[in-house]
């Protein structure tokens, strides 16, 4: 089924609204001292969640656009993409500014120590990485090579998960399910993964 013009702009109005609002209630939350006992880690886990509830939804937009008949659906791929990054930047610097005061000497020993921050800042060059080459005009000029960096978000959908659930030290029951979710997402995408199926010549697509 073939998306109107009215309704890709209005799933377009509706990613927005589910991209802001989430910022506008942490921001009330916030000032009005509805944080939590530790502001400082409430934001930090509620812009990774953000960041890990965005990535999820790009990732489902694919199998959605191909199951359900929708092509108008990739069309939202940036623009939740971009969300995926606007929140995922917010919990980094949340964590660096808020949480570490910018002691770099103490990022980089604790970058050292605890796996998962090591993880995170990787996942977190990756899509940074997508996000600069979002525009149509570096894709136009990166070519095929364009979508050998995108398939990017693969290995970003295994690293954020695995972060979030090496960073819990209890309640792991949360972060386990956004990493089964996240491989069978991937799951859905097993032919992209059949190398026998893909010519050395051929980029991946």
């Amino acid at each position: 089924m073939r998306l109107s013009a009215k309704q890709i702009t209005l799933i377009k109005f509706v990613a927005h609204v589910l991209g802001i609002f989430p910022l506008i209630y942490l921001f009330v939350n916030v000032i009005n001292g509805h944080a939590g006992g530790d502001p400082v880690q409430y934001i930090i886990h509620f812009t990774g969640m953000g960041a890990m509830n965005s990535l999820i939804l790009t990732l489902m937009i694919s199998p959605l656009a191909k199951y359900g008949k929708l092509g108008g659906l990739l069309r939202m791929r940036r623009l939740v993409g971009l969300y995926t990054f606007t929140y995922a930047s917010l919990h980094v610097l949340a964590f660096l500014s808020l949480d570490l005061l910018f002691a770099w000497s103490f990022f980089m020993s604790e970058m050292v120590k605890r796996p998962y921050i090591l993880l995170g800042v990787l996942a977190y060059i990756l899509l940074m990485a997508l996000a600069l080459t979002s525009l149509a005009t570096i894709q136009r000029k990166m070519r095929h090579h364009w979508q050998q960096l995108h398939n990017g978000i693969y290995v970003i959908a295994i690293l954020a998960p695995i972060h979030f659930y090496w960073s819990v030290k209890s309640e792991i029951i949360e972060p386990s399910l956004y990493l089964l979710f996240s491989l069978l997402l991937l799951c859905l995408r097993y032919k992209k993964f059949n190398i026998l199926s893909i010519k050395k010549s051929d980029p991946l697509h």
